[in-house]
Protein backbone atom coordinates (compact mmCIF):
# COMPACT_ATOMS: atom_id res chain seq x y z
CA UNK A 1 0.00 0.00 0.00
CA UNK A 2 2.91 2.35 0.71
CA UNK A 3 4.12 2.03 -2.90
CA UNK A 4 0.80 3.10 -4.41
CA UNK A 5 1.51 6.86 -4.38
CA UNK A 6 4.92 6.30 -5.95
CA UNK A 7 3.42 4.11 -8.67
CA UNK A 8 0.81 6.77 -9.36
CA UNK A 9 3.51 9.44 -9.69
CA UNK A 10 5.52 7.26 -12.08
CA UNK A 11 2.50 6.51 -14.23
CA UNK A 12 1.56 10.18 -14.22
CA UNK A 13 5.04 11.22 -15.40
CA UNK A 14 4.95 8.61 -18.15
CA UNK A 15 1.59 9.95 -19.28
CA UNK A 16 3.01 13.49 -19.27
CA UNK A 17 5.94 12.35 -21.41
CA UNK A 18 3.58 10.64 -23.82
CA UNK A 19 1.46 13.78 -23.99
CA UNK A 20 4.55 15.93 -24.60
CA UNK A 21 5.71 13.68 -27.42
CA UNK A 22 2.23 13.67 -28.90
CA UNK A 23 2.12 17.47 -28.67
CA UNK A 24 5.47 17.76 -30.42
CA UNK A 25 4.38 15.37 -33.13
CA UNK A 26 1.11 17.30 -33.48
CA UNK A 27 3.03 20.54 -33.99
CA UNK A 28 5.12 18.91 -36.71
CA UNK A 29 1.98 17.61 -38.41
CA UNK A 30 0.31 20.99 -38.15
CA UNK A 31 3.22 22.77 -39.82
CA UNK A 32 4.26 19.91 -42.08
CA UNK A 33 3.55 21.91 -45.22
CA UNK A 34 5.80 24.74 -44.00
CA UNK A 35 8.58 22.30 -43.09
CA UNK A 36 8.33 20.50 -46.43
CA UNK A 37 8.15 23.79 -48.34
CA UNK A 38 11.24 25.28 -46.66
CA UNK A 39 13.25 22.07 -46.98
CA UNK A 40 12.23 21.51 -50.60
CA UNK A 41 12.92 25.13 -51.52
CA UNK A 42 16.41 25.00 -50.06
CA UNK A 43 17.03 21.61 -51.72
CA UNK A 44 16.00 22.95 -55.13
CA UNK A 45 18.06 26.10 -54.61
CA UNK A 46 21.25 24.31 -53.53
CA UNK A 47 20.92 21.66 -56.27
CA UNK A 48 20.39 24.38 -58.87
CA UNK A 49 23.37 26.28 -57.50
CA UNK A 50 25.56 23.16 -57.69
CA UNK A 51 24.42 22.36 -61.23
CA UNK A 52 25.00 25.95 -62.33
CA UNK A 53 28.50 25.95 -60.83
CA UNK A 54 29.34 22.88 -62.94
CA UNK A 55 27.83 24.19 -66.19
CA UNK A 56 29.42 27.65 -66.10
CA UNK A 57 33.10 28.10 -67.06
CA UNK A 58 35.55 28.34 -64.11
CA UNK A 59 36.05 32.11 -64.41
CA UNK A 60 32.28 32.71 -64.14
CA UNK A 61 31.27 29.83 -61.88
CA UNK A 62 30.32 30.77 -58.29
CA UNK A 63 31.81 27.46 -57.11
CA UNK A 64 34.33 26.20 -59.70
CA UNK A 65 36.16 22.89 -59.57
CA UNK A 66 39.56 23.18 -57.91
CA UNK A 67 42.39 20.87 -58.96
CA UNK A 68 45.42 20.22 -56.76
CA UNK A 69 48.77 19.04 -58.12
CA UNK A 70 51.55 18.01 -55.75
CA UNK A 71 55.30 17.63 -56.20
CA UNK A 72 57.20 15.58 -53.63
CA UNK A 73 60.87 15.93 -52.74
CA UNK A 74 63.10 13.90 -50.46
CA UNK A 75 65.73 15.68 -48.38
CA UNK A 76 69.00 13.77 -48.03
CA UNK A 77 71.40 14.99 -45.36
CA UNK A 78 74.69 14.49 -47.20
CA UNK A 79 76.74 15.48 -44.15
CA UNK A 80 75.71 12.26 -42.42
CA UNK A 81 76.67 9.95 -45.28
CA UNK A 82 80.47 10.37 -45.46
CA UNK A 83 83.58 10.41 -43.32
CA UNK A 84 83.77 10.13 -39.58
CA UNK A 85 80.19 11.18 -39.08
CA UNK A 86 79.05 8.23 -41.17
CA UNK A 87 81.12 5.90 -38.98
CA UNK A 88 79.61 7.44 -35.89
CA UNK A 89 76.08 6.93 -37.14
CA UNK A 90 76.75 3.38 -38.25
CA UNK A 91 78.31 2.44 -34.93
CA UNK A 92 75.48 4.00 -32.97
CA UNK A 93 72.62 2.74 -35.11
CA UNK A 94 71.77 0.01 -32.63
CA UNK A 95 71.31 2.52 -29.83
CA UNK A 96 69.15 4.78 -31.98
CA UNK A 97 71.57 7.71 -31.77
CA UNK A 98 72.23 7.71 -35.50
CA UNK A 99 68.57 7.97 -36.40
CA UNK A 100 68.09 10.73 -33.83
CA UNK A 101 70.91 12.82 -35.33
CA UNK A 102 69.69 12.21 -38.84
CA UNK A 103 66.11 13.12 -38.03
CA UNK A 104 67.31 16.24 -36.21
CA UNK A 105 69.16 17.47 -39.30
CA UNK A 106 66.26 16.57 -41.57
CA UNK A 107 63.87 18.47 -39.31
CA UNK A 108 66.07 21.56 -39.56
CA UNK A 109 66.30 21.34 -43.35
CA UNK A 110 62.57 20.64 -43.64
CA UNK A 111 61.68 23.61 -41.44
CA UNK A 112 64.05 25.75 -43.51
CA UNK A 113 62.32 24.69 -46.74
CA UNK A 114 58.90 25.52 -45.27
CA UNK A 115 60.15 28.96 -44.23
CA UNK A 116 61.69 29.59 -47.66
CA UNK A 117 58.35 28.80 -49.30
CA UNK A 118 56.78 31.69 -47.39
CA UNK A 119 59.41 34.34 -48.14
CA UNK A 120 58.61 37.25 -50.44
CA UNK A 121 61.56 36.56 -52.76
CA UNK A 122 60.46 32.98 -53.32
CA UNK A 123 56.82 33.95 -53.87
CA UNK A 124 57.75 36.84 -56.17
CA UNK A 125 59.77 34.50 -58.39
CA UNK A 126 56.69 32.32 -58.90
CA UNK A 127 54.48 35.39 -59.41
CA UNK A 128 56.80 36.79 -62.09
CA UNK A 129 57.24 33.44 -63.80
CA UNK A 130 53.51 32.87 -64.30
CA UNK A 131 52.36 36.51 -64.32
CA UNK A 132 49.95 35.88 -61.45
CA UNK A 133 49.21 39.59 -61.13
CA UNK A 134 47.46 39.52 -64.48
CA UNK A 135 45.83 36.17 -63.73
CA UNK A 136 44.41 37.10 -60.32
CA UNK A 137 43.89 40.82 -61.04
CA UNK A 138 45.40 41.74 -57.67
CA UNK A 139 48.13 43.99 -56.26
CA UNK A 140 51.56 42.72 -55.19
CA UNK A 141 50.83 42.12 -51.51
CA UNK A 142 47.42 40.66 -52.31
CA UNK A 143 48.94 38.37 -54.95
CA UNK A 144 51.33 36.94 -52.37
CA UNK A 145 48.47 36.19 -50.00
CA UNK A 146 46.47 34.58 -52.80
CA UNK A 147 49.50 32.47 -53.75
CA UNK A 148 50.00 31.38 -50.13
CA UNK A 149 46.35 30.34 -49.91
CA UNK A 150 46.59 28.27 -53.08
CA UNK A 151 49.96 26.71 -52.21
CA UNK A 152 50.26 24.05 -49.52
CA UNK A 153 53.72 23.20 -48.14
CA UNK A 154 54.37 20.31 -45.75
CA UNK A 155 57.31 18.35 -44.38
CA UNK A 156 57.13 14.85 -42.87
CA UNK A 157 59.77 14.43 -40.15
CA UNK A 158 59.52 10.64 -40.19
CA UNK A 159 60.11 10.09 -43.90
CA UNK A 160 62.03 13.28 -44.72
CA UNK A 161 59.62 13.98 -47.60
CA UNK A 162 58.90 17.61 -48.45
CA UNK A 163 55.67 18.13 -50.41
CA UNK A 164 54.61 21.22 -52.31
CA UNK A 165 51.08 21.40 -53.72
CA UNK A 166 49.29 24.07 -55.72
CA UNK A 167 45.56 24.41 -56.36
CA UNK A 168 43.87 26.13 -59.27
CA UNK A 169 40.83 25.87 -61.51
CA UNK A 170 43.16 24.88 -64.38
CA UNK A 171 44.77 21.45 -63.73
CA UNK A 172 47.58 22.02 -66.25
CA UNK A 173 48.46 25.36 -64.67
CA UNK A 174 48.41 23.81 -61.19
CA UNK A 175 50.93 21.15 -62.24
CA UNK A 176 53.19 23.73 -63.92
CA UNK A 177 53.31 25.96 -60.84
CA UNK A 178 53.95 23.01 -58.49
CA UNK A 179 56.84 21.73 -60.61
CA UNK A 180 58.44 25.16 -60.99
CA UNK A 181 58.12 25.82 -57.25
CA UNK A 182 59.83 22.49 -56.48
CA UNK A 183 62.67 23.14 -58.96
CA UNK A 184 63.19 26.66 -57.67
CA UNK A 185 63.28 25.38 -54.09
CA UNK A 186 66.29 23.23 -55.02
CA UNK A 187 68.05 26.29 -56.47
CA UNK A 188 67.36 28.50 -53.44
CA UNK A 189 68.51 25.90 -50.90
CA UNK A 190 71.68 25.17 -52.91
CA UNK A 191 72.52 28.88 -53.14
CA UNK A 192 72.08 29.35 -49.38
CA UNK A 193 74.58 26.62 -48.56
CA UNK A 194 77.15 27.59 -51.20
CA UNK A 195 77.28 31.34 -50.52
CA UNK A 196 79.50 30.98 -47.43
CA UNK A 197 82.13 29.11 -49.49
CA UNK A 198 81.84 31.28 -52.57
CA UNK A 199 84.62 33.74 -51.64
CA UNK A 200 87.06 30.99 -50.66
CA UNK A 201 86.26 29.08 -53.83
CA UNK A 202 86.77 32.18 -55.96
CA UNK A 203 90.16 32.93 -54.36
CA UNK A 204 91.32 29.38 -54.90
CA UNK A 205 90.26 29.46 -58.54
CA UNK A 206 92.17 32.71 -59.09
CA UNK A 207 95.31 31.37 -57.37
CA UNK A 208 95.14 28.12 -59.33
CA UNK A 209 94.84 30.04 -62.57
CA UNK A 210 97.77 32.31 -61.64
CA UNK A 211 99.92 29.34 -60.60
CA UNK A 212 99.12 27.51 -63.83
CA UNK A 213 100.12 30.54 -65.90
CA UNK A 214 103.41 30.84 -64.00
CA UNK A 215 104.14 27.16 -64.67
CA UNK A 216 103.56 27.70 -68.37
CA UNK A 217 105.75 30.82 -68.36
CA UNK A 218 108.63 29.10 -66.53
CA UNK A 219 108.44 26.05 -68.78
CA UNK A 220 108.58 28.28 -71.84
CA UNK A 221 111.64 30.21 -70.54
CA UNK A 222 113.46 26.95 -69.73
CA UNK A 223 112.82 25.59 -73.23
CA UNK A 224 113.95 28.85 -74.81
CA UNK A 225 117.21 28.83 -72.80
CA UNK A 226 117.89 25.20 -73.69
CA UNK A 227 117.33 25.91 -77.38
CA UNK A 228 119.91 28.70 -77.53
CA UNK A 229 123.17 27.86 -79.32
CA UNK A 230 125.39 29.10 -76.48
CA UNK A 231 123.47 27.33 -73.71
CA UNK A 232 125.96 24.49 -73.18
CA UNK A 233 129.00 26.75 -73.35
CA UNK A 234 127.71 29.59 -71.15
CA UNK A 235 127.83 28.85 -67.39
CA UNK A 236 125.55 31.82 -66.66
CA UNK A 237 122.78 30.41 -68.86
CA UNK A 238 123.09 27.00 -67.22
CA UNK A 239 122.92 28.54 -63.74
CA UNK A 240 119.92 30.68 -64.70
CA UNK A 241 118.15 27.64 -66.11
CA UNK A 242 118.84 25.67 -62.94
CA UNK A 243 117.17 28.42 -60.91
CA UNK A 244 114.19 28.40 -63.28
CA UNK A 245 113.87 24.64 -62.89
CA UNK A 246 113.79 25.02 -59.10
CA UNK A 247 111.14 27.74 -59.39
CA UNK A 248 109.13 25.50 -61.72
CA UNK A 249 109.26 22.60 -59.27
CA UNK A 250 108.22 24.89 -56.42
CA UNK A 251 105.37 26.31 -58.48
CA UNK A 252 104.22 22.81 -59.37
CA UNK A 253 104.06 21.96 -55.66
CA UNK A 254 102.05 25.12 -55.02
CA UNK A 255 99.72 24.18 -57.87
CA UNK A 256 99.20 20.68 -56.45
CA UNK A 257 98.41 22.07 -53.00
CA UNK A 258 95.95 24.60 -54.40
CA UNK A 259 94.22 21.90 -56.46
CA UNK A 260 94.04 19.67 -53.37
CA UNK A 261 92.48 22.48 -51.33
CA UNK A 262 90.04 23.21 -54.14
CA UNK A 263 88.91 19.59 -54.41
CA UNK A 264 88.62 19.33 -50.63
CA UNK A 265 86.48 22.48 -50.58
CA UNK A 266 84.18 21.00 -53.22
CA UNK A 267 83.79 17.83 -51.14
CA UNK A 268 83.14 19.89 -48.01
CA UNK A 269 80.49 21.94 -49.82
CA UNK A 270 78.73 18.83 -51.09
CA UNK A 271 78.87 17.22 -47.65
CA UNK A 272 77.34 20.16 -45.81
CA UNK A 273 74.67 20.94 -48.38
CA UNK A 274 71.36 19.06 -48.08
CA UNK A 275 70.35 17.35 -51.29
CA UNK A 276 66.80 18.03 -52.44
CA UNK A 277 65.85 15.26 -54.85
CA UNK A 278 62.59 15.18 -56.77
CA UNK A 279 60.80 12.08 -55.54
CA UNK A 280 57.69 12.62 -57.64
CA UNK A 281 57.00 15.44 -60.06
CA UNK A 282 53.59 17.07 -60.11
CA UNK A 283 51.20 15.56 -62.62
CA UNK A 284 48.13 17.06 -64.24
CA UNK A 285 45.24 15.96 -61.98
CA UNK A 286 42.19 14.43 -63.62
CA UNK A 287 39.99 14.65 -60.51
CA UNK A 288 39.00 17.75 -58.60
CA UNK A 289 40.15 18.16 -55.01
CA UNK A 290 37.27 20.39 -54.01
CA UNK A 291 34.51 21.47 -53.57
CA UNK A 292 32.40 18.54 -52.38
CA UNK A 293 29.03 19.51 -53.81
CA UNK A 294 27.33 16.38 -52.46
CA UNK A 295 28.40 17.24 -48.93
CA UNK A 296 27.30 20.84 -49.48
CA UNK A 297 23.84 19.72 -50.60
CA UNK A 298 23.42 17.29 -47.70
CA UNK A 299 24.47 19.86 -45.09
CA UNK A 300 22.25 22.57 -46.60
CA UNK A 301 19.18 20.31 -46.80
CA UNK A 302 19.56 19.02 -43.24
CA UNK A 303 20.17 22.55 -41.95
CA UNK A 304 17.04 23.77 -43.75
CA UNK A 305 15.03 20.88 -42.30
CA UNK A 306 16.03 21.64 -38.70
CA UNK A 307 15.58 25.38 -39.18
CA UNK A 308 12.09 24.71 -40.54
CA UNK A 309 11.29 22.63 -37.44
CA UNK A 310 12.55 25.44 -35.22
CA UNK A 311 10.36 27.94 -37.09
CA UNK A 312 7.37 25.61 -36.69
CA UNK A 313 7.83 25.40 -32.91
CA UNK A 314 8.37 29.16 -32.72
CA UNK A 315 5.12 29.83 -34.61
CA UNK A 316 3.30 27.33 -32.40
CA UNK A 317 4.63 29.05 -29.27
CA UNK A 318 3.41 32.41 -30.56
CA UNK A 319 -0.04 30.94 -31.24
CA UNK A 320 -0.20 29.46 -27.73
CA UNK A 321 0.74 32.80 -26.19
CA UNK A 322 -1.99 34.57 -28.16
CA UNK A 323 -4.55 32.09 -26.85
CA UNK A 324 -3.50 32.59 -23.22
CA UNK A 325 -4.82 35.94 -21.85
CA UNK A 326 -2.58 35.78 -18.78
CA UNK A 327 0.52 35.29 -20.92
CA UNK A 328 -0.51 38.24 -23.08
CA UNK A 329 -0.92 40.41 -19.98
CA UNK A 330 2.50 39.39 -18.66
CA UNK A 331 4.14 40.19 -21.98
CA UNK A 332 2.33 43.53 -22.18
CA UNK A 333 3.40 44.38 -18.64
CA UNK A 334 7.02 43.44 -19.30
CA UNK A 335 7.09 45.52 -22.50
CA UNK A 336 5.57 48.42 -20.59
CA UNK A 337 8.27 48.25 -17.92
CA UNK A 338 10.97 48.19 -20.55
CA UNK A 339 9.54 51.30 -22.20
CA UNK A 340 9.41 53.15 -18.85
CA UNK A 341 13.05 52.30 -18.22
Amino acid sequence: MENCPEQKNISQSLQDDEISLIDLFAVLLQYRKLIILITASVAVAVLSFSALSIILPPEKSPLPNIYTSEARMIINDSSSSDGSLSSLLNSSAKSGLGSTIGLSNLSIFGALAVEIAGTNNYLDEIIDKFDLGERYKLKNTEIREALKQNMDVNFDNKSGVFSLAFSDTDPVFAASVANFAADYMKIVVASLFTDKYELEKKNLEENIDMSYKQILSLSKRIRENENTASYRYNPNDVAENAVLVLELEAQEQVYKQLKTQYEFLKVQMSNEMPVFQILERAEVPDKKSKPSRVKLCIVAIFAAFFIAIFIAFALNAVENIKRDPEAVKKLSASFGKNRIK
